[in-house]
């Protein structure tokens, strides 16, 4: 039962007398605090104005001083260049310093007075300066300038009365300040003061409207118990477990017919929710306040359908009394269930096709592998013996013949030469990665060497020129970053051979995600762009092998070692342009403390 309030009429009086009263409290003190900061800072002005004329007058007379010492040196024959020149800076600043006082004080008659006294006497001093200084002055002129128009007398005058309006100046700054002072902390406590009237009717007025609230919140609860629109079976039984109140969702799904209200859970929907389980833990939830979260079981439903349900229950007030009871909901994820289990089928069966994807590159690198070891003991029998045949035949073989045993040296040796590329490969992909720190740029600096010596040694001419910028330290396999260096470098060696001088750029640099990106670039043969694909596939070759040597397997070997460190790897060119290879390594490569110690 809602009761309805009337306004209070001594209520409404109060919130406006409170009003009326924060206005007054805010406004005035801001005016008056306003006008005290205005006079304190005039006050101020006036003290900082006294001080500006004495000071100004101290430095005239000090230049009044200087000139006329210095025009006494003169006047008893002292000869220094340096006296003309402190008369003349002086003397540029006397003219003006008069005209600063006299601005400065031009609000007090009495000093304007003193002011043109005092330029008059420093007129006719300087007109005694002027006589010395070129030598028509007598003992008479000197006298004077010393002992007629005085100067020091005017100018304590003009400092004393200034320090007298300074003295008064300075007591009303201190009394303005004061003044300022007390209203700053007088309307602090009126502040304070009004505050805590504001909080003492604040809770007042939070206090009814937290009544009124409540009221609010029980009327919409009895509302949003009953969420018939949503499909979702909802169901709220009280402390024995007996149905208070279901949507239409959980009657259409266990086959609830007419009114269930009163009647016990366990005995609704043909028994699908009498479980021992399920109801041990609903009652534990509405005891002990324990919520419950997607508790898994099997009901069969009104349709004679088992589904896997999903249910959920927490304790809450009913809306129309003190007790408490339990919100149960229940979601269908039968249709979930059997989506997982198809996924976990097909994961398995994928599983088992990885497996024996595995066992077959498995069978081939070791196919390889043997083949590769089989194929050594022919070969070294068929180079030997065509070497053999060749000595023993001397120079009476003829041309065909030397050209037959060459053809097949040759080829022996390029068989050869493949057979150990094919166990490299076969090895990079067979043993183990065995991480430690590696030093890329003593790396690099070794396979140059080695590279330049080869290369001097085959072309003594060729020159080369290398560009190396500076390279990290990370943690990876040694022997096999030596043998990606190795195959890049050397290719762009082996492609820049017809370059004049061979160029070949060497760098390093962070890409967005942290990886490290390394760049091998240099000015040799290139190639199509088109043909990119092909560039790192076992026996692949862009360029005829009488142009260049090479097996097609050093690339495939690079890509393998790049792949196996988690990185990528491709490259830029076009024909006769040079071209310019990339691969990227992980930033989870780069030591930590620990493992660079360890090394």
């Amino acid at each position: 039962m809602s009761v309805s309030r009337t306004p209070d009429p001594i209520q409404t009086w109060r919130l406006w007398l409170l009003l009326l009263a924060v206005a007054l409290i805010v406004v005035v003190p801001s005016v008056l605090l306003r006008t005290a900061s205005v006079d304190s800072i005039a006050a101020v002005e006036q003290v900082n104005h006294s001080q500006q004329v004495e000071a100004q007058t101290y430095a005239l007379t000090y230049d009044l001083r200087n000139v006329e010492a210095a025009a006494l040196a003169i006047a008893a024959g002292v000869d220094a260049a340096e006296l003309p020149r402190r008369i003349a800076d002086s003397r540029a600043r006397i003219e003006p310093a008069l005209d600063t006082l006299q601005a400065l004080t031009r609000d007090n008659p009495s000093q304007q007075v003193r002011i043109g006294q005092l330029r008059t006497n420093v007129a006719l001093r300087m007109e005694e300066v002027d006589r010395i200084l070129a030598g028509t002055a007598d003992a008479t002129g000197i006298e004077a300038l010393v002992t007629r128009y005085p100067i020091r007398g005017i100018a304590a005058e003009i400092v004393g009365e200034e320090r007298g309006l300074l003295a008064e100046r300075t007591a009303a700054a201190d009394a303005t300040r004061r003044h300022t002072e007390l209203l700053r902390w007088g309307g602090m406590l009126a502040q304070l003061a009004m505050l805590a009237a504001v909080m003492f009717f604040a809770t007042r007025q939070l206090a009814g409207r937290l009544s009124a609230e409540r009221s609010t919140r029980r009327a919409s609860a009895r509302a949003a118990v009953m969420l018939e629109t949503v499909r979702e079976p909802i169901v709220l039984a009280d402390a024995d477990l007996r149905v208070v109140m279901h949507n239409a969702a959980f009657a259409e799904l266990f086959g609830v017919d007419g009114d269930a209200v009163g009647k016990p859970l366990a005995e609704v929907g043909n028994g699908a929710w009498d479980d021992e389980e399920t109801l041990r833990r609903l009652g534990d939830v509405i005891a002990r306040d324990r919520e419950l979260w997607d508790f898994q079981r099997t009901q069969e439903t009104a349709d004679g359908v088992e589904r896997v349900m999903l249910v959920n229950a927490r304790r809450m007030s009913l809306p129309d009394s003190e007790d408490d009871a339990v919100l149960v909901t229940a979601s269908d994820i039968t249709a979930q269930k059997a989506s997982e289990h198809q996924i976990r089928e097909l994961n398995r069966q994928l599983e088992g096709k990885v497996e024996l994807v595995s066992d077959v590159n498995r069978e081939l690198e070791a196919f390889s592998y043997s083949v590769s070891h089989d194929l050594r003991a022919p070969l070294r029998h068929i180079a030997g013996f065509s070497d053999k045949l060749a000595r023993q035949l001397g120079d009476g073989v003829d041309d065909k013949s030397r050209h037959y045993l060459d053809v097949i040296s040759g080829s022996a040796k390029r068989m050869s030469a493949l057979i150990d590329d094919l166990l490299v490969y076969s090895r990079l992909g067979r043993s183990a990665l065995r991480p430690q720190v590696v030093d890329l740029q003593s790396m690099i600096h070794d396979t140059r060497s080695m590279l330049d010596a080869n290369a001097h040694a085959d072309n003594p001419g060729h020159v080369i020129h290398w560009e190396i910028g500076p390279m990290p330290v990370l943690v990876a396999d040694d022997n096999m970053l030596r043998q990606v260096w190795l195959n890049l470098l050397g290719n762009a060696v082996k492609y820049s051979a017809h370059s004049e001088p061979a160029v070949i750029e060497i760098s390093h640099d962070r890409e967005a995600d942290g990886s490290h990106r390394f760049s091998i670039r240099d000015n040799g043969a290139g190639f199509d762009m088109a043909y990119a694909g092909k560039l790192f596939g076992v026996f692949q070759r862009l360029h005829a092998a009488s142009e260049f040597t090479g097996t097609g397997i050093g690339l495939a070997s690079v890509k393998r070692v790049i792949t196996r460190h988690d990185g990528r790897i491709w490259a830029e060119s076009e024909p006769g342009q040079g071209a310019t290879f990339h691969f990227t390594l992980p930033s989870n490569l780069e030591p930590t403390s620990k493992s660079t110690s360890t090394a």
